[in-house]
Formats: C-alpha cells, sequence, structure tokens
C-alpha cells in the first residue's frame, strides 16, 4: 500500500480525510502537530505529505520549507483555510506540489492525491497488479479480467486492491475492516461479507476459473 502521512490538527478533519484515504487503499498515519510530523517524516518513507498550513507549533510553510531542506524527495499536499493567491505562493515556493483550500471536495482530493502520487511512482515499480487474467492498472484504475473492463465503486476497488497486494494470503474479516473501512469500525458489521459478494459477482460470475477464496471462518483471499 502507498503511504500517506497526514499532518493536520484538527481530529475531525484528520479522521475524515484518514477515513476516505484508507478506503482508497492507501496506509495513513496521523501526526496532530509540526514537530510530531517531522519526526515521522524522518523516520518513515512516505510517498506523499498531506499538510495542514495552520498548525499549532510550526507554521506549515516552514514545515515545507524543513522537509524540502531535509531532501524528502516525495509530493507534498498543502491544505489550508487561506485562499488569498499570495497564500498559495508562498506555500508552493516553500516546495508544496499542490495546494488546496478547506472546505473542498472529496472527489476533487482524492483525484489529486492520486496525481500527486502518479508522479511520485518510480519508472521501475510495476503498476500492474495481476492475478492470473485478472489486471488491476495502479495508475489508471482500470481493472479487467481477461478481455472484460470491470467497473468498480471505491470501495470494491479498494478491497480488490488489498487482496491482490495480498496474493495468495487469507486476510481476517478484521484485517480488511482496518484497512478499507478504518480502525474502531464495528468488527460485527456484515460489511466485508457484502462487498467480498458484490466482487465476487464482478469477478468471478461467468468465469470457468473463480480467483476469490473464502477460508471458512479465516476470512478471504485472492489467487
Amino acid at each position: 500500500m502507498t503511504k500517506i502521512l497526514l499532518v493536520e490538527d484538527d481530529p475531525r478533519i484528520a479522521s475524515f480525510i484518514s477515513r476516505g484515504l484508507t478506503a482508497e487503499g492507501h496506509a495513513i498515519d496521523i501526526a496532530y502537530c509540526a514537530l510530531e510530523g517531522l519526526s515521522l517524516a524522518r523516520t518513515t518513507g512516505y510517498s506523499l505529505i498531506i499538510l495542514d498550513r495552520m498548525l499549532p507549533d510550526i507554521d506549515g510553510v516552514e514545515v515545507c520549507r524543513q522537509l524540502r531542506s531535509d531532501n524528502y524527495g516525495g509530493r507534498i499536499l498543502m491544505l489550508t483555510a487561506k485562499d488569498a493567491i499570495g497564500d498559495k505562493i508562498s506555500g508552493l515556493n516553500a516546495g508544496a506540489d499542490d495546494y488546496m483550500t478547506k472546505p473542498f471536495s472529496f472527489d476533487e482530493f482524492v483525484a489529486r492525491v492520486e496525481a500527486l502520487l502518479r508522479r511520485s511512482t518510480p519508472e521501475s515499480i510495476d503498476p500492474m497488479l495481476r492475478v492470473q487474467d485478472l489486471t488491476l492498472d495502479l495508475r489508471s484504475r482500470q481493472v479487467r479480467r481477461g478481455d472484460r473492463e470491470i467497473e468498480l465503486t471505491r470501495k470494491e476497488y479498494a478491497l480488490l486492491r488489498y487482496l491482490m497486494e495480498n496474493t495468495g494470503t487469507v486476510l481476517t474479516r478484521t484485517q480488511i475492516l482496518n484497512n478499507n473501512w478504518g480502525y474502531g469500525f464495528d468488527p460485527g458489521t456484515k460489511v466485508v461479507d457484502v462487498y467480498v459478494r458484490y466482487l465476487r459477482k464482478k469477478v468471478d460470475d461467468g468465469e470457468a476459473r473463480p480467483l476469490i477464496k473464502t477460508k471458512r471462518g479465516a476470512g478471504y483471499s485472492i489467487g
């Protein structure tokens, strides 16, 4: 999974963004202040840092400058309530790759995150996940089974990506819940079983060889 660091002091916004990006198939760490964010950024390899500009200890622009002075080579998306042109320019000049003002459309936010991640994906990394004749393109998000294109919802895509990134491994319902719906989601819910059923219908129905497997009492796998 793509590792993303979110530096945001508002717990409600942090939770909203984290849950949304987790549902998209990303692994999210949260820092609630600049110093914690800098510490995590210096010890963990993140492909993207989402950085609030108005932090309680150090201004986000200064954090951005420090990250770039530390030779952080990943992408930085700055979030702020300041929408003046001068504020945007100062953020971009400090090293941010993109700049979004609050409040924002989550669909646009996800599109910008994915665009930044595409720019940061090394050419040597194969952007295609493959299981038998099933392919998932991480760049275009296109899914195909043989010659057949498969249309998926966001949740279905995130679930399929998680399964394919762990091909052959039985993933428990709790693991899938935590990855796709976030920690704290009711473990007694049947949402995992429901979405596996949706996914199985789109991926396996009509195919000679089913790929999505159920391990009774354990979880699900693909292979």
